[in-house]
Formats: C-alpha cells, sequence, structure tokens
C-alpha cells in the first residue's frame, strides 16, 4: 500500500535527522585523529597475479583423494553451473551470475525487504511516486535508494529513502513432486501465485532479498554469502560445516558396504556455498526438493541439452557438438559419466540402495531407492562447482599489469590512476579492501602473504593483523569484536536486515566474534566453528586487557580480573596485548546491559567485497541501492546513510577533501577502474561460458505460462555462447542497462 511506504519513509527520515549531529561529531573526531595529508596511510595495495589461493588438503592430494580428475571436475562445475536443468523452472546458477560474474537485469529485480528483514513485505514508493512492485522495470531516477538534497555533504537532507531491495529473480517456487529424468527441463511441483510475487491473480518470479555478488575472485573468500553462512569447512552436504550434525556422504568400503560419514573440507566455502540454492525456493528450486532428486533428475541427461556450446569453449570444447561456425546444444557426455571420471570410485555407484532413501511419497513414476551417485549429488556438485569458480581469478587488470617500484608501490598507472592509488589510501578504504583481492574477506591469503612479509600490510608506523578471523577496534560507541571480512558502513538500518547478526538453523550465531565472546566467557560449548578457538588475543590489532592495576574505561585491568592467553606467545603481532579478562570477568561484562567493551559488531554487518572488476558489477552495496561507482563515491563522501552500531569509527567518515575536489573523485573512480581484468570484460577465457536464456520480467497477462495457467509468462534475454577469444563488444556498467 502507498500509505504505508510513505509512512515508513517518512520514519527513516525522521531517524536519519537525529543521526546526523552523530555524523558530524564522528567526522570532527575523526579528522582530528587521521590527516588526510598523510600519503603512506594504510595498506598498499598488491597485484593479484600469483597470490596464493588456498589450498583443500585431500580434495586432489593424498593416498585417496576426492577428486582423481582435476580437469574432468572443472567441466562438471562448469556445466552445471550454466545448465537450466539444474533449476526446478529454468534457472541456472549463471541465471544470477552471468555478467561479470554479477547479475545486470532490470526488470522483476526488487525485492521488498532485506533477508531476515523486521519489516513487513511491503515495495516502497518509487522516488517519482509511482509504486514500486512485483515486475517492475528499474529506472535511472530510482537509484540511489537513500538521496539527499547534497549528496556529498553529511548535513544533507534525505529526501528519499527506499528499504526495498535489488536483487535477483529466480524461481516461481511451489511444492516438489516428482523428477523427469529425460529432457523436460521444469520439475513437476505443485505451483500457485506468491502472497508477495504476483501481478493481479497471476504469480512473478520470486526475487532473492540480497543483491547478487560476483562469483569471479570469490576462491579468496574465507566464508561466502553477504552474511558467511557458506562455511570455510565442507561438510559434504549442506552449507554448514561442523554446525550440521546429519552432514556427510555416502561412502563404500573394500567389502562392497556402504557407510556415511562426515566430510571435513577447509578452504571450500565456495562448496558451501554451491549445495544452497538448488534447493531453496527463492533462488532456484521447488520447495522439499532434494539433492537426490536432483542427481537422479540430472544422472542420465546430457549436460547443456538446451544450450548451445561454443565450439572453442575453453574448459568444453572436447566434449561440444558444435563445429566451427556451426553453434549446437549440449555435450556429447552424460552427467554420470563426467562424475565417474572426475571422482573417487567410493564415492559413486548406479545400484539402488534403500539406505539411500526413496523419493518423496508425491512421486507417481520413480519409486527405486536413490543409488550411491545420486545420494552423493551435493558433494559432486558443491565441489565441482568449487574446482570450475577457482578458476575464475581476474588478475590482469592495468593495475596488475604496472610496474612496481622498490617499495612495492606500483607506478605503470596513469597519471590520474596513480594519484588515485594515493587518495585510496588517504581515505582509508584500504583498511577494509586490504591484499591483492582488495578484501580482508580473503583471510587465508592476506595471512599467508602476512607470514612470508611482516610488513606486507604496513611499514613500522603502521600495521594491521591480517591472520584472525576475528579482530577487536575501537569505535565511537566503545570497543567491538568484528568478524574479519565484515563490516558494517550503515547502508540500510539494522531492521532492514541483521547480516552477519543473525542465526544458522540450529540457533547457533553466524558470527565468529559472538561465540569469541562466549569463549572468552567460559563457555566452550557456544564454540562451533574451530576457527574460533585458534584465535590468539595477542594476534589482535587492539589488545583487550592490559596489564596495569590502573582501572581503563575501554580495556580490561588488573582491577577487573585478567589472566594471561592460554595460547602460546611466541611470533605474536601485539606482544602488548597477551592479557584476557577471567571468564568470570568476561562473563560479568556480558550481563551488564550497557558496556563500552565486549560490544559485538555483527548485527549490521556485511561480507567486505572485492573491489575488483567493480567497474562492471553493480548495483552496489548488499540492499542493491546505489547503481554508479559515482553514488558509492557519494555515500562513503558524506561518510554513510545510517548511523547503526557495527559502523567503524576511523573507517567510515565524512571525506571533506573528496567533497571539494572533483579532481580528487574522478582521480579515485580512475584507479578503481584500473582493477577490471579486460578479459572479463570481454569474456575471454576462463570468463566464456555456453548460451543462456535468462527470464527478465513477465509478460502481458494475456500470455499464457506453459508451466502453469496461474502464473505469468516469462520474458527472456537470450546470453549467447562465447568461445575462448570472447566477445566482440564490451560487457557495459549497470547503469548503462537503465532506461533513463
Amino acid at each position: 500500500m502507498p500509505g504505508c511506504g510513505n509512512a515508513r519513509n517518512i520514519i527513516m527520515l525522521i531517524t536519519i535527522k537525529k543521526s546526523i549531529i552523530c555524523i558530524i561529531k564522528a567526522c570532527c573526531l575523526v579528522l582530528l585523529t587521521y590527516s588526510t595529508s598523510h600519503a603512506d596511510f594504510g595498506p598498499m595495495p598488491m597485484i593479484l597475479k600469483g597470490a596464493p589461493v588456498p589450498e583443500v588438503p585431500g580434495l586432489l592430494d593424498g593416498s585417496d583423494p576426492i577428486i582423481i580428475d582435476k580437469e574432468k571436475a572443472i567441466a562438471l562445475g562448469k556445466a552445471l553451473f550454466w545448465d537450466i536443468n539444474v533449476g526446478s523452472d529454468g534457472i541456472a546458477c549463471a541465471s544470477c551470475h552471468f555478467h561479470a560474474g554479477a547479475d545486470r537485469r532490470t526488470k522483476n529485480q526488487l525485492a521488498p525487504t532485506g533477508r531476515n528483514s523486521k519489516r513487513p513485505k511491503e515495495f516502497s514508493v518509487a522516488s517519482n511516486g509511482s509504486m514500486h512492485g512485483p515486475n517492475t522495470a528499474l529506472k535511472r531516477s530510482d537509484f540511489p535508494f537513500f538521496q539527499t538534497d547534497d549528496p556529498m555533504n553529511p548535513l544533507g537532507m534525505p529526501v528519499y529513502i527506499s528499504d526495498d531491495v535489488v536483487a535477483s529473480s529466480g524461481t516461481f517456487g511451489g511444492s516438489y513432486r516428482d523428477v523427469e529424468w529425460f529432457q523436460e527441463k521444469n520439475d513437476p511441483c505443485e505451483r500457485s501465485a506468491d502472497a508477495v510475487f504476483h501481478i493481479d491473480t497471476k504469480g512473478v518470479r520470486k526475487v532473492e532479498p540480497r543483491n547478487t555478488p560476483t562469483v569471479i575472485n570469490a576462491v579468496f573468500n574465507f566464508r561466502n554469502f553477504w552474511d558467511g553462512r557458506a562455511n570455510n569447512i565442507f561438510n559434504g552436504s549442506s552449507p554448514w560445516g561442523d554446525r550440521d550434525p546429519s552432514a556427510g556422504v555416502w561412502v563404500k568400503k573394500s567389502d562392497g558396504t556402504v557407510t556415511k560419514k562426515r566430510l571435513w573440507l577447509i578452504n571450500s566455502s565456495l562448496a558451501s556455498q554451491a549445495v544452497a540454492p538448488p534447493l531453496d525456493d527463492f533462488e532456484m528450486g521447488c520447495r522439499g526438493r532434494t539433492f537426490a532428486d536432483l542427481g537422479r533428475k540430472l544422472h542420465y541427461r546430457q549436460p547443456l541439452e538446451h544450450q548451445q556450446v561454443h565450439w572453442n569453449d575453453s574448459v568444453l570444447s572436447s566434449f561440444a557438438f558444435s563445429t566451427p561456425n556451426n553453434l549446437q546444444k549440449g555435450l556429447n557426455t552424460k552427467y554420470y559419466q563426467l562424475i565417474q571420471k572426475a571422482f573417487n570410485p567410493k564415492y559413486w555407484s548406479d545400484i539402488p540402495n534403500e539406505q539411500f532413501g526413496f523419493p518423496p511419497a508425491t512421486s507417481a513414476t520413480h519409486t527405486l531407492a536413490y543409488n550411491q551417485t545420486e545420494a552423493n549429488f551435493a558433494m559432486f556438485f558443491g565441489l565441482s562447482l568449487q574446482m570450475y569458480i577457482a578458476t575464475l581469478i581476474s588478475d590482469d587488470s592495468p593495475f596488475d599489469q604496472s610496474e612496481v617500484d622498490e617499495h612495492g608501490m606500483p607506478v605503470g598507472l596513469n597519471e590520474s590512476a596513480q594519484r588515485g592509488l594515493d587518495i585510496f589510501r588517504d581515505s582509508h578504504c584500504a583498511l577494509c579492501h586490504i591484499g591483492p583481492n582488495f578484501t580482508s574477506a580473503a583471510v587465508v591469503t592476506n595471512g599467508i602473504l602476512q607470514k612470508i612479509n611482516p610488513h606486507a600490510f604496513g611499514n613500522e608506523s603502521f600495521r594491521i593483523s591480517t591472520t584472525n578471523v576475528v579482530t577487536y577496534l575501537s569505535l565511537t560507541g566503545g570497543m567491538m569484536f568484528q568478524d574479519t571480512g565484515f563490516s558494517g558502513t550503515g547502508v540500510t538500518p539494522l531492521a532492514n536486515d541483521p547480516g552477519l547478526g543473525a542465526a544458522d538453523p540450529f540457533g547457533n550465531p553466524l558470527s565468529f566474534a559472538d561465540q569469541y565472546m562466549q569463549l572468552l566467557a567460559g563457555n566452550t560449548a557456544a564454540v562451533i566453528d574451530p576457527y574460533v578457538a585458534d584465535v590468539r588475543p595477542c594476534d589482535l590489532d587492539t589488545a583487550i586487557a592490559i596489564d596495569r592495576d590502573k582501572p581503563h574505561p575501554l580495556l580490561f585491568t588488573r582491577s577487573d580480573g585478567i589472566q594471561k592467553q592460554p595460547q602460546n606467545t611466541s611470533g605474536c603481532f601485539n606482544p602488548a596485548g597477551i592479557f584476557i579478562p577471567t571468564a568470570e570477568t568476561a562473563r560479568a561484562e556480558l550481563k551488564k546491559a550497557k558496556r563500552k567493551r565486549f560490544l559485538s559488531a555483527a548485527t549490521g554487518s556485511f561480507k567486505i567485497p572485492s573491489l575488483r572488476n567493480i567497474e562492471l558489477t553493480g548495483p552496489y552495496m548488499h540492499n542493491g541501492g546505489m547503481a554508479t561507482l559515482e553514488e558509492v563515491l557519494e555515500f562513503y563522501t558524506r561518510g554513510g546513510n545510517f548511523e547503526t552500531p557495527p559502523k567503524e569509527f576511523g573507517k567510515v567518515f565524512a571525506l571533506v577533501d573528496l567533497r571539494l575536489s572533483p579532481q580528487r573523485r574522478e582521480d579515485l573512480l580512475n584507479f578503481l577502474k584500473s582493477l577490471t581484468d579486460d578479459r572479463v570484460r570481454y569474456e575471454k577465457a576462463p570468463f566464456d561460458h555456453p548460451e543462456l536464456p535468462v527470464p527478465h520480467g513477465h509478460a502481458a497477462s494475456s500470455e499464457v505460462n506453459p508451466l502453469s495457467d496461474v502464473l505469468a509468462a516469462d520474458e527472456f534475454i537470450i546470453i549467447p555462447a562465447v568461445g575462448a577469444e570472447g566477445r566482440a563488444n564490451a560487457l557495459l556498467p549497470f547503469d548503462d542497462y537503465l532506461p533513463h
């Protein structure tokens, strides 16, 4: 209802006006603390070429590896990633990742709220007074979602705020009934018009509650998804790592019997991420479908049977039916054959076994027990997609091609971009966008680089720790624990989306920081991610406690009750930080209603994205509420949109120099554009791909959807097959696809 949307916006306007004084205070404090004349402030960005990719012990190595043919596993992963048969109604993984690894669609891309939102699921009023809703065709005037009368001024008055989200349309949803073994791409499901996503009486495709991040360079992320729920440890069957008590895969023993065992593959958050969307009734699947059902659907099919594959595809050419200048659909193999060539035989068999369970009771045609291949399909799917996505590393941008001086400073950029690099550091951007992938979420890679060179991320006057999964930092409100690689910048209010502050299906916090606080309080049972127990307090940037009698307003001292850390103290990043509060002291602190230490920055924090290819991966932020890099720059120049608890003091604040200097803004933008790899821009290998029909909104209500007469008919964008040489026309920024 328009009235409700306007009421929410008015409330938000009142809230933001109240926060302006806080912004001014923070701005003044920062300007007193950090002078923007510091040319060497912050970590030095690094080239990506040659950066260490996190290893996965036991996947390809050892006497009994899981994958026995790496190239076949990559081929399997690429086919599965682009195949529309994977979805219940024509959605592939690539349907949301087809444009520089992200999504540039502009129609039916709006969701009314963020993930886990506490707000009503109602669309906001557009800036021109019209009503947003399902099947909206976005326009340039819809952006940004937070508008003020002076966009770069922290004192600017808000004139428009929307709590909608620009994300990716996926499935129609419905209840899963049965499997289709051959040809038909759509699963038999009971479908109806969704309560939110419908036009009149006809259902439209649902839209995800968060913007789609790029998959390119995602192999460097310690955890994936905006809220980090794709665990670093892949358990073989779900996204949740050690959190999922029922996870595991079926393993054939030497006597021919099978037993279920847990996998424990570290540095495999890509696999953890991959197994979530196919079972999600917003993204790809009908409700109630299992991976065994998907395995049965794909088992005997030709990969990409409905889509053209280029004869010179960098991975799939040897399997393609296509010949030069003669594009054909599909590959000359079957999915089960690729699985059998890629994976250790102890994980697959075509013999049905009641140990693996049976199809749903609603199945009218397939009542046989699942076989081992079907029962383990989540593992094959997750690991093969991980193998493919791990090849998508964009390390040949102008920045990567530039020469460096004896201090590692890039000197080969053009003059404007070179100045922009200095501004990038002066403006504190490099504190979050750190390391060769320009994100502290690359915990393992950044940690390896820092161990090789302790000064990799700063000189003696400024150093930052990158090895822990938890950090401790100073905020305007006190001291907060934060998950490394996650940050709250005040894009949206906490009620719109709690981000990392949410819980998993088992009731555990997603946040490592929240677990670590419980660990310090002696509650070891609350630590469910093993990395948390490995955190050494003396490796944090800021000490938790100091060894002195005199009380401190933010740090624990002897007067509170402290002890030495239980871990060894050799090679500490911060030798003065070896003390922690006693468990009793920590428990007492956590019980306080108001405190300035032992706070959590989880709620409202999101994974810090890479800046590589950022020119092409709009819309921006977790809510997709900014269409251009210029709007992103305005956001940071004015010091953010909302004052939220996790918003970092010293990192997000009004940038006076940028506000007053168009040249500095242009230079910074030119530096960011120097991070675009032309292989991504022109979809050259390894970024080439098969053909993909992508749903792009819905047609007139008079047209019939073959799935059901209660659903609106799809409109499509056809993404053509591209070979290793790439495409003739470059990919464009998101803004260029918006009607102006």
